[in-house]
């Protein structure tokens, strides 16, 4: 047993120290970067928000809305080959750049997979999620699928440290997503006493990753636009969504109401709601580790987009930052005790 003494930073902890700017208008702000992927070689240009994939989020209907603004979708893996087909009709070529095909690593999993990108080639994201990117077992699908799809850009994790995140790419991934417990509706931290904090997950693994020319993508913890503008900041490639996604019209999740009032539901994919929807329940040897939740209704997506890229453009504009590509080497974060004045809230 060890106890590490360091101070680790969520994101309620810091703010973002404001500097001299000479930007006249948040409409200045280039949100937009391009990417080129170390081991796919692809190059990438768009906005780099994404929807989880939750079954909740994550899907096609989401995605239609997302890729108007150059944001992409993790599609969530339950939707089966047949179903991908009419999504992918109703768009131009454009759509193949703003969704990811997400899969788990089990040999029917690999089969779906190999069937979805024989099926739709042009898919160029694969995403392959696990609740613990730490299993020797993982390592070797992240291989498996570098060895199947040598062109396609491999999205593998989740990790929250920077020894792993280098151990993902250099078994053939080229975004690592970091992450584990900070989740809205993951309750890792309570029923497994693991996790990390996310801020500094996200600048520890961001450093690990840009040493080898990866990637990383910040999973979690983002509960407002501001958020969104810290991990960015902290030096996230990409930002992963879900809970800020969640309640709307596009969303997945029963729609109810109560008391005159509208609700969706929410829930983690590693809760009992998901297992039992989708896996014939939780399995004797485990504990469900995700709430679930009813989200207020909160109508068309496309009003959250909106706010959230307003929110990291007005960030952009506090630091002096014409272009999102800039804002971490442009951020301070300073330790605050409070993150708002809430005696209206």
């Amino acid at each position: 047993m060890r106890v590490e003494s360091d101070l680790k930073l969520g994101f309620s902890d810091v703010l973002i120290r404001p500097k001299r700017s000479n930007l006249k208008s948040r409409s200045q702000v280039e949100l937009r970067r391009t990417y080129k992927f170390l081991h796919s070689g692809v190059e990438w240009t768009g906005v780099p928000v994404i929807a989880a994939n939750m079954d909740t989020t994550g899907t096609f209907e989401t995605a239609s809305v997302l890729a108007r603004y150059g944001l992409l979708t993790a599609i969530h893996k339950h939707y089966d080959s047949a179903q991908w087909g009419p999504f992918l009709s109703q768009h131009g070529d454009d759509i193949y750049q703003h969704v990811m095909v997400s899969t788990g690593t089990s040999d029917v999993d690999f089969e779906k997979l190999t069937r979805i990108i024989s099926d739709y080639p042009r898919i160029s994201f694969i995403c392959i999620d696990v609740a613990n990117g730490y299993a020797e077992s993982f390592v070797a699908h992240v291989k498996r699928v570098r060895g199947a799809f040598h062109d396609k850009t491999i999205i593998a994790g989740n990790v929250v440290t920077g020894e792993m995140v280098e151990e993902l790419i250099l078994s053939g991934a080229d975004v690592v997503k970091v992450g584990i417990g900070s989740g809205s509706v993951c309750t890792t931290r309570v029923k497994a006493g693991v996790g990390y904090p996310q801020l500094s997950a996200v600048i520890e693994c961001a450093d690990a990753a840009h040493g080898l020319g990866g990637r990383i993508i910040s999973d979690g913890g983002c509960n407002c636009p501001g958020d969104v503008a810290k991990a960015f900041g902290g030096g996230a490639d990409f930002v992963m969504l879900g809970g800020m996604f969640a309640g709307h019209a596009e969303s997945g999740g029963q729609l109810t109401e109560h008391d005159g009032k509208e609700y969706k539901m929410f829930y983690g994919m590693s809760s009992s709601t998901a297992m039992n929807r989708h896996s014939g329940g939780v399995a004797s040897y485990r504990a469900a580790e995700g709430k679930t939740v009813e989200v207020p209704y909160r109508g068309p997506i496309e009003d959250t987009v909106r706010e959230i890229l307003g929110g990291v453009r007005s960030a952009c504009t506090y630091v002096g930052a014409s272009a999102l590509r800039e804002l971490s080497k442009r951020t301070t974060f300073v330790r605050v005790r409070e993150q708002e004045n809430r005696v209206f809230s």
